[in-house]
């Protein structure tokens, strides 16, 4: 029998090769790279003259994008574990009112206040995930539970301490806080204004600003998103952990059969989404130097949708931090990008409806692809 012979006897006839093509296109990050240059090329196309991409463009659209990021980072991890979170909204909102209650109100010091928020919002988190896991109900209803609560206590809270929804001073009562300019200062400062000095960047012209940068740093926001993103791409591709995640989201039950813990990594990916909303709280607070009770409001929606694009399926068990990182800045890059082409800005919400059902159509597609679905 000839060697050709031989390797035939041995191919299983109901095991399909998968071209290399058709592997490419079942890759998670696929939509999120497609549509991350189009919509480069397109606004690079409509929108260049209007300083969109200078410096200060760039930087608006990159913190814009970094917002979508932190709470797409947390968003994913627990999407692909099978769950969903809709109290991520009102969980920011909570977290920042909370910060400025404990720290101007209360007159706590703000590196306390914050431990405090952080804790609040990792237990609350905790206790979605344990009702989730012990009851069997759907993450969506406890969670959109746990929205309504959260969002109630928003406004009730600061109206009965202060009779108003917006508490401000929190940036004066940070001034020299070590743990408050973790999350509000900015790094590389004097890297950014040699930078100026030698005409690489635009400085000010003119008044108490004259010759500085007028980018003089990186905010803390987007360096706690590329830390989120590191962090969570590495525990999802590199560690055993990450295979659980997989596996807890892909199927719960074979993965409980091979002793996947498949309660604890559920319950552990509902405290880290509570903990990307707390950590996007504390930018925001630090950056407005107040809290107000409307914040967050829809950004639950918004994380979802970032995840979609990145290629997460909505069955849990597939999708890529790095897919829903891209969805992020295809989000920050459409919404600013929108003001610099002269678009009306509400226009950025047909385009997140447009890009869901597309998305969806297109995730669902790749699911049957990996199934063998008709």
């Amino acid at each position: 029998m000839s060697d050709s012979a031989n390797v035939d006897a041995n191919v299983d006839e109901r095991v399909k090769e998968m071209s290399s093509f058709r592997k490419s296109l079942i890759r998670p990050e696929l939509g999120g790279i497609c549509g991350t240059v189009a919509v480069f090329v397109f606004f690079a196309l409509f929108a260049f003259d209007s300083g969109m991409f200078n410096s200060q463009g760039i930087l608006n659209w990159s913190i814009v994008s970094a917002q979508f990021m932190i709470i797409a980072v947390g968003a994913c991890l627990l999407m692909i574990a099978g769950e969903f979170d809709l109290s991520v909204g009102s969980m920011i909102g909570f977290a920042g009112m909370m910060i400025a209650i404990f720290s101007v109100t209360l007159g706590w010091p703000v590196w306390l206040s914050i431990l405090i928020a952080f804790v609040m919002c990792v237990a609350i988190g905790a206790l979605n995930g344990i009702i989730v896991v012990r009851t069997g109900l759907p993450s969506f209803i406890v969670t959109l539970a746990s929205l309504f609560i959260l969002r109630g206590f928003t406004i009730y809270l600061p109206q009965t301490v202060e009779r108003k929804t917006i508490i401000g001073g929190v940036r004066d009562a940070a001034e020299g806080d070590w743990l408050g300019a973790i999350f509000g200062s900015k790094i590389f400062t004097g890297l950014f204004q040699w930078f100026g000095d030698i005409g690489l960047l635009a400085t000010f012209a003119r008044g108490n600003r004259a010759g500085q940068p007028v980018v003089d740093g990186i905010p803390m926001l987007i360096v706690w998103a590329l830390i989120l993103v590191v962090f969570g791409h590495i525990l999802l591709t590199r560690t055993k952990f990450g295979n659980w995640i997989f596996a807890s989201g892909g199927d719960a039950q074979a993965a409980r059969y091979v002793g996947v813990p498949v309660n604890r990594v559920k319950i552990l990916m509902f405290m880290f989404t509570a903990f990307c909303a707390c950590i996007f709280a504390t930018c925001q607070v630090m950056e407005f130097g107040s809290a107000g009770a409307d914040r967050g409001l829809l950004k639950e929606f918004e994380a979802i949708i970032a995840v979609v694009i990145g290629g997460a399926l909505l069955t849990g068990g597939y999708g890529s931090v790095i897919g829903a990182a891209l969805g992020a800045l295809i989000f920050g890059v459409v919404q600013q990008g929108l003001f610099f082409a002269g678009v009306e800005s509400s226009l950025f919400r047909v385009f997140l409806g447009v890009i869901l059902l597309l998305a969806v159509i297109l995730n669902t597609y790749i699911r049957r692809m990996i199934t063998g679905e008709k």
